[in-house]
C-alpha cells in the first residue's frame, strides 16, 4: 500500500484516544484482571502474528521452526510468562514486542523442549494464514529482521486500518462506495476513475471525487487513533507515524 491515503500530518488534529491501547491489554492481562482482557491479548496476538513470523525467518530459522517458535512465543505470552517484562514506560508497543521475542529467541529453544504448535496453545491456524506463501513477497533478503519487521508492522497496522474503514463505510450503507474506491484510497495504480466509478454508483464523478477525498480523511483519522494503541503516551504518535511512513515507503 502506497501512503496517498494517509493525510495525517504531524501536529494535526485527530483522535488522541487512550482508554484501550495495547499497554492497557497486555497490562492488564498480566495482572490477570478480567476474561475480557485475556481475550483481547489474544485477540492482539492474531493480530500481529505475521511481523512476529517474518522476523523469526529472517533470523534463519526453516519455514518449520519459524512457525513452531511463532506460536510457542505468543503461547507464552498469551501464558503471561513474558508480560513482566512489560513496562509502558519503555516506550512503543512495537518494541517491546521485538524485545520481548529477542528475549525469547536467546533462551535457546530446542526442538526437543517444544511441543508442535506451541504445546497444547494454538493460537492461529499459520497454515489457513499460508505464512511461507507470503514469504517470498517480501522485499529481498538483504533487508536485516529488524527491518523486515519495522516494514510488516507497518503494512499491519495499515491494512487493520483499511480494515476498520470498511466496517464502517459497510455499517453506514457505503460499502459498495468503498470497494468501488478502495484502489484510490490505498493508492494502487490503474483502476476505473472517478467518472467510471460514478456511473457504475449513479453518481457524478466529482461526487465521487469528494466521496474518496472524505474516506481518506477519515482513514487519516482511523491511522492516528490506531497508532495511538500502540504508544505509550500521546506525545509519541507522530513520531511513530512517520517512523511507519518512512519503513513503507523504502
Amino acid at each position: 500500500m502506497e501512503p496517498r491515503a494517509l493525510n495525517a500530518k504531524p501536529g494535526s488534529p485527530g483522535p488522541r484516544i487512550f482508554a484501550t491501547t495495547h499497554w492497557s491489554v497486555v497490562l492488564a492481562a498480566g495482572e490477570g484482571c478480567t476474561r475480557e482482557a485475556q481475550t483481547a491479548l489474544e485477540t492482539l496476538c492474531r493480530d500481529y502474528w505475521y511481523p512476529i513470523y517474518l522476523y523469526v525467518r529472517r533470523k534463519g530459522h526453516t519455514p518449520a521452526d519459524a512457525e513452531d517458535l511463532t506460536q510457542e512465543f505468543f503461547a507464552q505470552l498469551i501464558r503471561k510468562e513474558h508480560l513482566r517484562l512489560a513496562d509502558r514506560r519503555k516506550g512503543k508497543f512495537r518494541t517491546f514486542l521485538l524485545a520481548t521475542l529477542d528475549y525469547f529467541l536467546a533462551r535457546e529453544w530446542s526442538r526437543a523442549h517444544r511441543q508442535k504448535r506451541g504445546g497444547q496453545f494454538s493460537f492461529i491456524s499459520l497454515e489457513e494464514e499460508n505464512a511461507e506463501d507470503r514469504h517470498p513477497f517480501e522485499p529481498p533478503d538483504n533487508q536485516t529482521p529488524e527491518e523486515a519487521y519495522a516494514r510488516q508492522w507497518a503494512m499491519t497496522v495499515l491494512r487493520q486500518t483499511m480494515d476498520l474503514l470498511e466496517g464502517e463505510c459497510a455499517t453506514s450503507g457505503k460499502r459498495q462506495l468503498f470497494e468501488a474506491t478502495r484502489h484510490l484510497l490505498s493508492g494502487e495504480r490503474g483502476g476505473d476513475t472517478y467518472s467510471e466509478i460514478g456511473g457504475r454508483l449513479g453518481m457524478a464523478g466529482g461526487a465521487v471525487r469528494v466521496a474518496v477525498h472524505r474516506l481518506r480523511q477519515r482513514y487519516a483519522e482511523l491511522l492516528l487513533s490506531e497508532i495511538s494503541r500502540t504508544v505509550s503516551s500521546p506525545d509519541e504518535v507522530d513520531d511513530e507515524l512517520q517512523f511507519l511512513l518512512s519503513v513503507v515507503c523504502k
